[in-house]
């Protein structure tokens, strides 16, 4: 009763500040406001209209030469590119949303390797724009500026690799004795490889940038939450569809089919899938391209699950931070991804004692409790799936230890080591359609292979620079709520630092989410001082208005 009164209190408070605050601007301030908002929405629809004509008029030159398969593609692209570049800050937003989805919406427009890039027509027009604003405002576009040592070296290593190893693939094929090197283009394939390693580095200063106050920090960690609980709930949604037999996926198929992920076999959602339980096989993507993506997806959103679940300062959101890591775990179980199913309750409790929140009860028990109801209660009732599902880990884990994995591949990198590497890109899945790759599926070992030791040693410069400057950042946070979600991020660019197993860093979402996310941390301190100075004018103002009371009554 007294906490109901309390609350009512509160919000009665704050409305009425409110209203002071409103009644504190003139009219003519208000009215000022009023024409700039409108100035605003004019100069949008104008610019709209012109663009949506512009791509109109190239979608039809495009459908007589490509196709209509080729003509929407094109006009989305020619409105996305305009809008991004005029307005960087919603695009970097559309850009996070688009993420997840991408592999979705790849398959429902049209199975082609230019729609595996559609999210750049976001990110890259909005980092020109950012670029010049930078410029105008003289600020640094490198962020922090601990990194530029370590990242222009790292850039001048693969640099030297893309002259002197793919620049002499391309003038010389015959130099190219591992390759196919009649039916490559060496040099578009370092120039894709080189965008894949390094291209996403600037999103640190985009982030940086993107978040201006307390207000769209909150925006952004709740925007997370609601992607990642609509994601595993179409995750969830894929895979009944599949146990139901709506979706066949590849249970019928015969022979090595039965093992081979297919597109032919996607489910509403997300590309290529395995779904041939009578065979113990399965293997979901989610909304993603392929299912080791969406395992990565997975392993991650834990990270920005418990991030909000123990400094939001709604309850409601931290409900619904619980309810998205409770998806989370149920999603590593039902889509057969065994990393995911392996690090997520890993990466759980490391969590917990990083950032020592399991000794925050208050926040903690209700948290782990409520977490652990839930998974009880879908364990229960689904007893064989998660059998299966474990026996498969076991199985896989005792036929390939990852260890034993990642120095079975170091070996064989090194073995045919070169000082400069085999050139950018030649590891590097999405370059296959360029040229020959090679498969590594530890992360350390396709860095050598590609750029040589010397750009190992580049890479892990950076990332350990990096890693400590994050750490120093969410040290110096003296909000909790605010040095809780710091200290989740940290341990989560700290993992990916370090990881080697599988390539995660090379692919979304992880190679957007690890730098992205590793620039709001590096806000966050700001942030603080501004919350700090808001509550020291707001106790100040405050301080003033008693003192005139106080004087009016004397007098």
């Amino acid at each position: 009763m007294l906490t109901g009164k309390l609350k009512s209190n509160k919000y009665k408070k704050a409305k009425k500040q409110k209203s002071q605050e409103t009644t504190t601007l003139s009219l003519k301030e208000r009215l000022a406001q009023k024409r700039k908002a409108a100035k605003a929405r004019k100069e949008f629809t104008n610019f709209f209209i012109t663009t949506a004509f512009c791509g109109l008029f190239f979608g039809i030159l495009m459908a007589f030469v490509g196709g209509i398969k080729t003509a929407v593609p094109g006009l989305l692209g020619i409105i996305t590119i305009a809008l991004s570049y005029k307005y960087p800050r919603q695009a970097f937003f559309a850009f996070l949303i688009y993420v997840p989805f991408s592999g979705t919406i790849t398959y429902y427009i049209g199975n082609s390797p230019i729609l595996q890039l559609a999210k750049d027509s976001f990110y890259i027009p909005a980092l020109i724009g950012l670029w010049q604003m930078c410029r105008k405002q003289r600020l640094p576009l490198i962020i922090p500026q601990a990194i530029k040592t370590p990242l222009f070296i790292l850039l001048g290593i693969c640099l030297l690799t893309l002259v002197f190893v793919n620049g002499v693939q391309q003038l010389n094929p015959s130099s190219a004795e591992l390759f196919n090197s009649t039916k490559e283009i060496p040099i578009a394939m370092g120039i894709l490889g080189l965008k894949v390693f390094l291209g996403y580095v600037p999103l640190i200063s985009c982030a940086y940038y993107l978040i201006r106050n307390k207000r769209d920090f909150l925006f952004l960690s709740r925007l997370q939450i609601v992607l990642i609980l609509v994601c595993c709930a179409l995750g969830f949604i894929q895979y009944l569809l599949l146990a139901k037999g709506i979706c066949q996926g590849t249970r019928f198929l015969e022979g090595a089919a039965q093992f081979k992920a297919s597109v032919e076999a996607r489910c509403y959602f997300g590309g290529s899938l395995i779904y041939s339980p009578e065979q113990g096989v399965i293997r979901l993507p989610g909304t993603f391209v392929a299912p080791w993506q969406w395992g990565w997806f997975l392993i991650s959103s834990i990270f920005f699950g418990f991030a909000s679940g123990f400094s939001d300062p709604s309850k409601t959101w931290r409900f619904l931070s619980l309810g998205s890591m409770a998806v989370v775990m149920i999603n590593a179980v039902v889509s057969g991804q065994r990393i995911a199913l392996a690090l997520v309750p890993v990466c759980f409790v490391t969590l917990l004692l990083l950032t020592g929140q399991i000794w925050n009860l208050r926040r903690f028990l209700p948290i782990g409790v409520g977490l652990a109801i839930i998974l009880t209660i879908a364990i229960v009732n689904n007893p064989a799936i998660v059998q299966e599902r474990t026996t498969s880990l076991n199985e896989r884990w005792e036929s390939s230890p990852p260890l034993e994995f990642i120095m079975q591949q170091f070996g064989d990198v090194w073995r045919n080591l070169k000082p400069l590497g085999n050139g950018l890109g030649r590891a590097t899945n999405s370059a296959r359609s360029l040229g020959t790759t090679k498969l590594l599926e530890t992360y350390y070992p396709k860095i050598v292979y590609e750029v040589g030791p010397l750009g190992l040693l580049g890479f892990l410069a950076l990332v350990t620079t990096l890693t400590i400057v994050c750490f120093k950042t969410y040290r110096s946070i003296k909000n909790r709520d605010f040095r809780t979600y710091a200290a989740a991020l940290w341990v989560f660019i700290l993992f990916i630092s370090y990881n080697t197993y599988y390539y995660p860093l090379d692919v979304d979402p992880v190679a957007v989410y690890y730098w992205f996310f590793a620039g709001v941390l590096l806000k966050l301190p700001e942030i603080d001082k501004q919350e700090k100075l808001q509550a020291a004018q707001a106790k100040g103002g405050q301080g003033k208005m008693r003192g005139i009371s106080n004087s009016l009554i004397q007098s």
